[in-house]
Order: structure tokens, then C-alpha cells, then sequence
């Protein structure tokens, strides 16, 4: 039997989200009824409820960032039962059965996996996201948020904290690395925070100066505004690694020129445009231009429980369901510190 809960929707491209009701599939045997508590407000949920990034289905669920309570589960579920706590990210499902998803990287099935919005799942039907009230997940998707996290600061760990966290292990940040995060915004302030617990010396690169305070405390050694054409002469072949977690096109050849030998510049923010490149930027220190999606499932609870054990929580701004249109407008005007969460009890 579905379930029929409240929601925030985008009834089509650019236009504003509404409170609507949607359905929820029936509780199978391997799935998770979660009573959802937060849901952050990402990014690339602009991209998508406006159409950035290509033809999209509507109407749209957002959220990818979930963190709720285990209402009830099906009568295979053995990882959860009733009251845990728990989260849903980026993905529902994926093929489980291609090279990658054995290998736990189930965000790069070779099938591709299904998002937890804006998707078809394996049923047919659209996938709809955080901005309810309730989600049905099948428990190989499902995270266990632990004791030591806010359930609030947890929710953007789901997207956020996983985006920075996978490919600082990726690229061995660590003591004796040097790295560098562009932008301190939703995605970058945790990618600083998770860099610094990692041991790595930690510099934030942003346009300017203006959160110089916040970004020293979150945990970074230096912060430099990139709109000082000296920044980029005085840092030359300096990092080992630069996790860019804006959205807006760069100059990649200035950008991997503060990359030390085989040094590694790695985007998670998606731009909506091409980027130009000159290949003597890469070919000149034998460097490495990379990307880096989400982490698997495997990954995303080493990720939780990782800032559970260090004290790591994202840095929210709770607003009311009610807020979401005017948040989204705040996030593009980067007026936010760091991360929007909706308290879903205002649905």
C-alpha cells in the first residue's frame, strides 16, 4: 500500500517550489520507511530544479540530503530497525552487480546508478527527494548516522561532506600535503574542516577576503582571495592537491599553475558551461586535472562516522519549508554560512 505524504515540488523548470503531496511506494521486504527530520538544500538542487544541467523530470522532488528516523522496515531488513537514525544521499540504488558497484563505488555504476530525485527507478516510476515528509529506501542505500552528530548537521554530510571527503582520501590528503579548497561555500567549509582532520596543511582560495575569519576557524592555515592577481604568482607550484567546489567556470591553466609535480587539481562543483584549457597546464609537471563525484555507500558511513569520531558536523542554517524559493535565490547569491537545512516537521 503507497503512502501519500506532503512535499515541496517544482512543478516545472525555473519555476517555484509548492507544497504538494506525492506518493511513496509500499514498504518492501528490504526497505526502509524513514520519517524524515532535515533535508539540506544543495547546489546542484538548483541546477536541476532550473534545468542547468539538461532535461529534467517534473514534477521535482529535491534533496539529497537527508536525515531522518526509522519508522518501519520490511521483513528482510537486518541493518536497521525502528528509531535508528539514519540518512539517504545522492543515490537509491544502482545495477549492484558491474565491476564498480562490487567494488563499492556504486556512484560510478557502469549502468548508472539511480538518483534519489530526478531519476527512474528500477520500478518505472520517478524518483522523488527529500522535501516530503517521509522516503522509502531500500536499506543497501540507507546510512547510519551515529550517535555523536545533530541530526540537523548531519543532513548535508549526505552530499556535502561526502563530495569533499572522497577525493581528499582519494588523493592521500594527510600529514605532509599541502591542500588547497576553492570556495568556502556549502561544499567547501566541510571540505576545510575535513582536510584539517585528516592532518593536511589546509588553504582556502576564495574570490576574496570576506570569510577570511569563519575560514581559519573551520580549520585552515591560509586563505587567500583569488581576485589578487599576486595570490596566483606567490603560491605557484605550491599544492599538492585543490578540491574546487564551485559551480562557475575557472581559468584552469591559472589554477594548475599553484600545483606542485604531480600535483592534482580535482573538481566536484559542476559548471553549467565548458571550461578552456591550454594541455601544456597538464603536460608541464606531469599534473592531473580530475573530477570526483560522491562516494559509495561504503565510503559515505566511513565519511559519518569519521566526522562523528573528530566532531565534525556541517555549519546549517535552519529555515522553515516555506523559505525554500527565497534560500534558493540566497544560495546563488552565496548568502549563506554554509548550508541551508529545512526542518521538514514544516512541511
Amino acid at each position: 500500500m503507497t503512502t501519500t505524504v506532503a512535499a515541496y515540488a517544482a512543478p516545472a523548470a525555473k519555476a517555484p517550489l509548492e507544497r504538494t503531496t506525492i506518493e511513496r511506494r509500499e514498504v518492501g521486504e528490504f526497505d526502509v520507511l524513514i520519517d524524515i527530520k532535515y533535508a539540506g538544500i544543495c547546489h546542484s538542487d538548483i541546477h536541476q530544479a532550473r534545468e542547468g544541467w539538461g532535461e529534467a523530470i517534473f514534477p521535482m522532488v529535491p534533496g539529497h540530503e537527508i536525515a531522518g528516523v526509522v519508522e518501519a522496515v520490511g521483513s528482510g531488513v537486518t541493518k536497521f530497525a525502528v528509531g535508528d537514525k539514519v540518512g539517504v544521499g545522492c543515490m537509491v540504488d544502482s545495477c549492484r552487480e558491474c565491476e564498480n558497484c562490487e567494488a563499492g563505488l556504486e556512484q560510478y555504476c557502469l549502468k548508472g546508478n539511480v538518483g534519489t530525485y530526478n531519476a527512474i527507478g528500477k520500478d518505472g516510476e520517478p524518483t522523488y527527494g527529500g522535501y516530503a515528509e517521509k522516503i522509502v529506501v531500500d536499506e543497501a542505500f540507507t546510512l547510519r548516522i551515529p550517535d555523536g552528530i545533530a541530526l540537523d548537521e548531519a543532513a548535508p554530510l549526505l552530499c556535502a561532506g561526502i563530495t569533499t571527503y572522497s577525493p581528499l582520501k582519494h588523493w592521500n590528503a594527510g600529514p605532509g600535503k599541502k591542500v588547497a579548497v576553492v570556495g568556502l561555500g556549502g561544499l567547501g567549509h566541510m571540505g576545510v574542516k575535513l582536510a584539517h582532520a585528516l592532518g593536511a596543511e589546509v588553504t582556502v582560495l576564495s574570490q576574496s577576503l570576506r570569510k577570511q575569519e569563519d575560514g581559519l576557524k573551520l580549520g585552515a592555515d591560509h586563505y587567500y582571495a583569488t581576485s589578487d592577481e599576486t595570490t596566483f604568482k606567490e603560491l605557484a607550484g605550491t599544492f599538492d592537491l585543490i578540491v574546487s567546489t564551485v559551480s562557475a567556470p575557472l581559468n584552469l591553466d591559472a589554477y594548475l599553475s599553484l600545483l606542485k609535480t604531480d600535483g592534482a587539481f580535482v573538481n566536484v562543483g559542476a559548471p553549467e558551461e565548458p571550461v578552456a584549457l591550454n594541455l601544456f597546464s597538464v603536460i608541464a609537471g606531469r599534473k592531473t586535472l580530475a573530477g570526483s563525484g560522491i562516494g559509495g555507500i561504503r565510503e559515505t558511513q566511513e565519511m559519518l562516522d569519521f566526522c562523528a569520531e573528530h566532531g565534525l558536523g556541517a555549519e546549517i542554517e535552519l529555515i522553515r519549508a516555506d523559505q525554500i524559493n527565497e534560500a534558493y535565490e540566497r544560495v546563488l547569491a552565496s548568502d549563506v554560512r554554509y548550508r541551508f537545512v529545512i526542518d521538514t516537521s514544516t512541511i
